[in-house]
């Protein structure tokens, strides 16, 4: 399905705050209740909107080390490391992607003890993971907001 300008400028208000109540997303955008409404619910029957979520500071939740950790696999043991990584608490996203590595996955860690532990001895330990390079994340910045986690 094609997406207009106004079921845009609906995604862009719910990615600020999911929260936002009917009757303001429809001020927001210029729309009367009833249509916004009728956006809502057919983006969601649709599959644009899959769910709504909760954004945090990781700092703040007890996460003060955080890296990108790049995977080359043996594509054979994929379906397995997915879900191994997928089951990790400390892995909050993982992708497979192409390039110089095969998957890439964000880790929080309490520290950097932690994270040496969850890269070393879990994350390399999977059957089929070739190699690993880690990322160290200084500094977090919301790609909604712009501002650091929930700053």
């Amino acid at each position: 399905m094609g997406l207009d300008t106004i079921d845009r400028a609906i995604l862009d208000v719910l990615r600020q705050d999911a929260r936002t109540s009917v009757n303001a997303l429809a001020q927001r955008v210029s729309i009367s209740r009833a249509n916004a409404y009728a956006r809502l619910r057919r983006l969601t029957d649709d599959g644009v909107i899959v769910g709504y979520g909760l954004r945090t500071d990781p700092v703040r939740e007890g996460f003060h080390a955080s890296a990108y950790v790049a995977l080359s696999v043996d594509q054979s043991d994929w379906q397995h490391i997915r879900s191994g990584l997928l089951a990790m608490p400390e892995v909050e996203h993982v992708a497979l992607v192409g390039g110089d590595f095969d998957v890439l996955v964000l880790v929080r860690a309490r520290d950097n003890r932690d994270l040496r532990r969850i890269v070393l001895e879990e994350i390399q330990a999977f059957p089929g993971v070739r190699s690993s390079r880690t990322f160290p994340i200084f500094e977090d910045l919301d790609a909604v907001t712009g501002r650091r986690g929930a700053d």
